[in-house]
């Protein structure tokens, strides 16, 4: 499926931000694909994917701007069902990023961040929430012509107000 051209910003699953450079058809064992050269932002990483794969792989592109609104109303409204234990959550999580959907990532995040208020993370899961932070606020930032601090700081603060009333743990 060609749904995208040169100079389209789209999301890569758990990469972030990126945009197609090229396009060119390539032949690999006698066979010709199309294949979108797209440069990722975050590490600046040249990928090269078959267009036959984007749907696979979870290519998109950026949520609309309408969408950033009813992510914020996610994340400022409602608990999370954290009741796994942690590898189960952990894998939960990583199958959510793996989607690549803004509202999964949402999900994630929310999650992690309701955990980190009642216990301490594992180093995983630190990272993880870390991670999921990134690729939210750089797609959101993208969006909405905001900077990375600006978002985040939103972020940050929409999420505490979700879990204002949340009696957070005693670091010792």
């Amino acid at each position: 499926m060609d749904c995208f051209k040169i100079g389209d910003k789209v999301i890569y699953p758990n990469q972030g931000l990126g945009v197609i450079e090229n396009i060119q058809d390539e032949s690999y064992f006698g066979e010709t694909s199309r294949v979108y050269h797209l440069r990722i932002f975050c590490n600046n990483t040249l990928v090269l994917v078959p267009s036959t794969g984007t749907e696979e792989i979870g290519i998109r592109k950026p949520i609309s701007h309408r969408s950033v609104k009813k992510i914020f109303d996610f994340m400022r409204n409602g608990g999370v069902d954290v009741s796994m234990n942690w590898k189960g959550r952990y894998k939960e999580h990583l199958n959510l990023l793996k989607s690549g959907t803004m509202l999964d990532m949402a999900m994630v995040l929310k999650s992690l961040f309701y955990l980190n208020l009642i216990k301490p993370l594992s180093f995983r899961e630190k990272k993880m929430m870390e991670k999921v932070k990134e690729l939210v606020v750089s797609e959101i930032s993208e969006v909405s012509s905001l900077s990375n601090n600006e978002i985040e700081q939103k972020v940050m603060e929409t999420l505490s107000t979700c879990f204002k009333d949340v009696d957070s743990r005693l670091d010792s």
